[in-house]
């Protein structure tokens, strides 16, 4: 199998992987609500689920077209990188069981999640998603697509942060942590 090939079928692995995401986070939502859950931060959802998306097919463009030489190394480390992400990532889902949710979603008189990864990162999950940013499209050398997600990301962040940070606070002391 070529790197080229190898790469195409990682990149559709974490495509099916956030298929599974989706599964979950519809599931979750589901239970959130029924609990009395209210979501904010539609606004920038769209967004991000666009974002997210182009980002896989960018870096098959760009691996595809540019053809880039990949170094064993390179390569190497970053697919680390990548697992690690996941990882982490499959760590939040567990940690936060039915309140993980790739929406905005809290449920009021939760107590926070200070278990698993919460311990260590107070978002651990978006530490997984800046590192996947950088290392998926650098397993085949896509650094623009690195460098254009990781930059458009932060930006989608900043905002997912503040959304975030004040639905919890809004909860009271009680809320939920995602």
């Amino acid at each position: 199998m070529t790197s080229l090939a190898f790469f195409t079928v990682l990149v559709a692995l974490v495509g099916l992987e956030r298929v599974a995401e989706l599964v979950v986070s519809r599931r979750n939502a589901a239970w959130s609500m029924a609990r009395g859950g209210f979501e904010t931060g539609r606004e920038h959802y769209p967004v991000m689920v666009l974002l997210h998306s182009g980002f896989l097919v960018a870096m098959l463009l760009e691996a595809w077209l540019r053809r880039p030489a990949v170094s064993v190394a390179l390569a190497g480390s970053m697919l680390v990188l990548v697992l690690a992400s996941q990882a982490l990532r499959w760590w939040c889902i567990g940690t936060l069981g039915p309140r993980w949710n790739t929406r905005v979603i809290v449920v009021p008189g939760l107590p926070l999640v200070r278990s698993g990864p919460y311990r260590i990162f107070s978002h651990p999950n978006y530490v997984a998603v800046v590192v996947e940013g950088v290392a998926l499209p650098m397993v085949h050398a896509a650094w623009i697509t690195a460098v254009v997600f990781t930059t458009a990301n932060a930006v989608l962040l900043s905002v997912r942060l503040r959304v975030e940070n004040s639905a919890l606070a809004s909860a009271s002391s009680e809320g939920l942590h995602a």
